[in-house]
């Protein structure tokens, strides 16, 4: 039987080059290394009791500053409209901006119930913090203000409207809140849970995506000196043994549907595309390597990890016409989408 976690998604933070760059877009999925982690703890505590403790209708969420030390009482509404301004270009369009706010909501609603089940220590008591290397990422009015400067009156009141419409509304699997993972861009399919992080989640499974292969550097090469790449690989895989020939310490052996690397030997080792892809900051697992006499050349295809919701996909769904309602359908396969 296919296992869940009950977990937390701090997202996807991507760094990726937009007029807005978002938090998810200045370093790796800002819950990403949170959201593998608890997928792949299938033998958890938390996982082995089927979860009793239903989903509440909150009005505010207790948020640790990190900062300060101080657990802040914040509205659901706030909550949502400052984790969309923090997850999702503003100059996206309303329907996408919909779909992200639900899956804030979403991801909000879960960690909750999580922490009522097994509380973080770390957190007093708050339901998250505002560390966004560890949960979803969130901006207080004053730092979107700084954030999007002269526009801020114009882009506050799209997502702010956007979260209006849909604050009420969370995705549920089980009657329970999924783990709403998104990225900023696929490969051109997105990738599922197994193959991301080595535990199946029905609805986190591959679906097209092919809207992302016009997004803005959508493939990127990324050119690695040799002393450079050497110094790399040995920093992230301490027993690593590398020969003479440098174009044959990498090689690619088994690729997904998706495109993900999902083995590939390096040196004498054997790694997945994602340890690859964190020794070396790649944009996503998706790539391909070429050498010339003195460089490993990494071409890239998207940003982040793959899985679940693409932002970009879900914009350009949203240009064609479609709902928030059918985004959200068409990532989260077999889920439901309910009024709290």
């Amino acid at each position: 039987m296919k296992k869940y976690l009950s977990f937390i998604i701090t997202f996807s933070l991507l760094t990726l080059t937009l007029p807005a760059v978002p938090v998810y877009l200045s370093k790796k999925t800002s819950n990403e290394t949170a959201v593998a982690e608890e997928i792949s703890q299938s033998d958890s505590k938390a996982e082995k009791a089927k979860s009793k403790t239903k989903a509440e209708t909150r009005q505010f969420y207790n948020v640790l500053d990190v900062s300060t030390g101080q657990v802040i009482e914040v509205s659901k509404l706030d909550y949502i409209i400052g984790a969309v301004c923090a997850e999702m270009p503003a100059t996206f369009e309303t329907e996408a901006l919909k779909a992200q706010a639900v899956a804030a909501h979403t991801y909000a609603e879960r960690q909750v119930m999580r922490e009522k089940e097994n509380p973080t220590a770390e957190l007093c008591g708050a339901d998250f913090s505002n560390d966004t290397s560890k949960y979803q990422g969130y901006f207080t009015v004053n730092q979107a203000k700084q954030y999007y400067g002269d526009n801020f009156d114009i882009y506050y009141a799209k997502i702010s409207d956007a979260a209006k419409e849909v604050q009420d509304y969370i995705i549920t699997y089980n009657e329970e809140p999924i783990v709403s993972a998104f990225h900023s861009m696929s490969s051109g399919k997105t990738e599922s849970a197994e193959n991301a992080w080595g535990s199946a989640v029905d609805y986190l499974v591959s679906v097209d995506s092919s809207f992302d292969t016009s997004a803005p550097k959508y493939f990127e090469e990324t050119a690695y000196p040799k002393e450079v790449l050497q110094e790399k690989l040995k920093s992230a895989f301490p027993d690593i043994q590398l020969g003479e020939d440098f174009t044959q310490w990498l090689s690619v052996k088994d690729v997904s549907d998706a495109g993900t690397v999902l083995s590939m030997t390096a040196g004498n080792l054997t790694v997945s595309g994602n340890d690859m892809r964190t020794a070396l900051s790649l944009r996503s697992a998706s790539f391909e390597i070429n050498y010339t006499a003195s460089e490993a050349i990494f071409a890239t295809k998207g940003y982040g990890h793959g899985v679940g919701m693409s932002q970009y996909g879900a914009n350009s769904m949203a240009v064609e016409g479609k709902t928030w309602q059918d985004i959200l359908n068409h990532y989260y396969s077999g889920c439901e989408i309910v009024l709290q």
